[in-house]
């Protein structure tokens, strides 16, 4: 991600008038009370491309990070920025017209992506999903299970929502290795995981998509697994080889809990729905009271530093 020397800037004249393409009325209110320089176009990439003054939009502001054909883009030639409210970028890295920036919202998704992993881990750690089963047939049936307290944890990405994962799981004295693709000081490399795997109680995924990313958790790295290992999924589905993961809990012999899966929706009788072992959420890790609030702050944050001249923050770098 480019430092503030690197950054690019929109470079408005003083006069201009700054067009966004917006998802919501929300976002649009948000977006006009910076400004009267600000004017705000909402758009449904169903209707096709923009017409009129959203036309001529300098800013696109995508409706929850989704994919918009090439057409659409193609109809605004003043497109200077796509500012994201999600985190995730894959939709867009290498996708947008020469000369168009991406930011992603990088911190609005962080609090609750990292709640729902520790969350997750707690609950699969404790049973909690056998448990609420025996509760829902009226059986009283105690056994032991696992424990968060003194787990080895691995944290396969060590950016902003991996720190703060770390960060909460300092309570119960974890110990906590992280893996990146770039090792630096506190962080190994992933071309180390054939030796981290095998130590690890728990492994947890929280890397962005990109073509190294794609299928990192495939057959080789489950069977690197430790016997009875617990797999977290807070990344997307497409870093996790679902057949892979389905052959290892279904042998019994690793536990997973998964928020994003491939396919995504999860489809009517797909075999993970009944695989052993597994915790299930439908993408919802991001979705707690005040996430939209800190998304369209990201936004509006990002519009007032072109308005000022100075440089974007939180750009996206090619994958």
């Amino acid at each position: 991600m480019p430092d503030a020397s690197t950054a690019p800037r929109l470079d408005l004249s003083p006069d201009e008038t700054l067009h966004v393409l917006v998802p919501s009325r929300a976002v649009a209110a948000a977006v006009e009370a910076l400004s009267p320089r600000v004017r705000a176009h909402r758009y449904d990439p169903a209707d096709g491309a923009p017409t009129g003054e959203a036309a001529s939009a300098q800013v696109l502001v995508p409706r929850g990070g989704a994919e918009l054909p090439a057409e659409f883009l193609a109809g605004l030639p003043r497109l200077r920025l796509v500012q994201l409210m999600s985190a995730g970028a894959e939709k867009f890295a290498g996708r947008l017209p020469e000369g168009v920036a991406l930011c992603n919202a990088r911190g609005a998704h962080t609090p609750s992506t990292a709640e729902w992993a520790v969350t997750a881990m707690l609950a699969a750690q404790r049973g909690i999903p056998h448990f609420t089963r025996q509760q829902d047939a009226g059986r009283w049936a105690p056994r032991t299970e696992h424990s968060m307290v003194g787990a080895r944890v691995l944290m396969v990405g060590a950016g902003d929502i991996g720190r703060t994962i770390g960060a909460m799981l300092a309570g119960f004295d974890v110990a906590l290795t992280y893996a990146a693709r770039t090792a630096r000081d506190g962080v190994r490399s992933t071309d180390e995981l054939a030796t981290l795997l095998p130590d690890a109680d728990v492994v947890i995924v929280i890397v962005p998509v990109t073509p190294e990313t794609i299928r990192l958790v495939d057959a080789g790295f489950l069977a690197a697994m430790a016997d009875d290992a617990l797999l977290v999924n807070a990344a997307r589905g497409v870093v996790v080889d679902t057949d892979a993961l389905l052959a290892e809990l279904q042998s019994g012999r690793l536990r997973a809990a998964l928020d994003v899966t491939d396919p995504e929706p999860l489809p009517d009788g797909h075999p993970l729905w009944s695989a052993p072992g597994l915790l299930l959420t439908p993408h919802v890790a991001g979705d707690v009271p005040g996430t939209n609030a800190r998304a369209t702050a990201a936004v509006t944050d990002q519009l007032t530093r072109v308005l000022a001249g100075e440089p974007l923050r939180n750009v996206v770098g090619d994958y």
